[in-house]
């Protein structure tokens, strides 16, 4: 019994690697077209290693001269930080990244407020209706963000906010997806704590800061890395309602890099830029993995 359960754990972790390099494969696309010199084709040499060393002579030469003092050679193939240079010329990146930050920052504080004490109302209190309306509530959950951006869109423009941050995050203040992950990881706090808390004279805020809040943040960070990734690669809401650099969020100044051919779209550009705007995610990710799955794995939700 014991080699057939290691066989199949064998099996089992071989394809959960399989899998996880498949899902893997555009990023890794992305990544060595990032590097690949710009006078190389797609159709010369093996695009996912990006080596040229199917180039005829003349293009070699081509290469070469293009990429004279910012391209080196790695296993016969020839890796460049033009792609690089040239994509972050295009745009002002620093002012994106800041208007990104900003963002996903305000969204994510106002949310953290928000879910919070909603949770707490659909976990611990007791009034009329409270089921039907938590079912109201995750309906918010099937209804596509693009349902409702002729609504969100008068309304900024109603409040004269077009073209802000604050246009940005208006629409997003508010997460089912939070409200329910929160519920469920307070439901699985002790009330005894909750009443020992409010023996000790402890209000709301005050048993939410010390009993609810501490107990609770691997789903806290789950749930910001949720919101962070999800607002971070937002394009069609601040594409709508910003048309200045100074307001616009990585994703839409990502579409700068289309622009910057005659000929066509540039895709070692785009690979380039697209790379740097994932960049923060992939790192943000890696650092709070564990307690991302932690969080998903305590609060019930499957």
């Amino acid at each position: 019994m014991s080699n057939r359960r290691n066989r199949w754990s064998v099996a089992a972790d071989l394809l959960t690697v399989a899998l996880a390099l498949l899902w893997m494969m555009p990023l890794i696309f992305g990544v060595l077209m990032s590097f690949r010199p710009q006078a190389a084709p797609i159709t010369n040499g093996n695009v996912f290693v990006g080596c040229a060393a199917q180039l005829s002579p003349a293009q070699q030469a081509l290469v070469d001269q293009q990429e004279a003092g910012q391209s080196i050679r790695l296993l016969g193939c020839t890796l460049t930080l033009s792609n690089y240079q040239a994509a972050w010329e295009v745009a002002p990146w620093p002012r994106f990244f800041l208007n990104s930050v900003i963002f996903v920052v305000g969204v994510l504080v106002v949310q953290i407020v928000t879910v919070t004490m909603a949770a707490y109302a659909f976990a611990r209190l007791r009034f009329p209706g409270r089921d039907l309306l938590l079912i109201v509530l995750l309906l918010q959950i099937m209804i596509p963000t693009a349902t409702l951006i002729v609504q969100n869109f008068a309304t900024i423009r109603q409040l004269n906010l077009f073209d802000t941050h604050w246009a940005l995050m208006l629409p997003y203040w508010g997460s089912a997806f939070g409200v329910l992950l929160l519920r469920q990881t307070f439901r699985e706090v002790p009330y005894e704590l909750e009443e020992a808390a409010r023996i000790d004279g402890a209000g709301l805020f005050g048993v939410l800061r010390n009993v609810y809040i501490p107990l609770s943040i691997p789903a806290y960070v789950a749930f910001a890395l949720v919101s962070i990734s999800s607002h971070w690669n937002e394009f069609l809401w601040p594409f709508i309602v910003t048309r200045q650099d100074f307001a616009r969020p990585l994703t839409v100044g990502l579409s700068q890099l289309f622009e910057t051919s005659d000929t066509g779209a540039n895709y070692n550009n785009i690979m380039a830029g697209t790379i740097i705007v994932v960049t923060p995610l992939v790192l943000l990710f890696t650092l709070f993995q564990r307690r991302f799955i932690e969080s998903f794995a305590s609060s019930g939700i499957k």
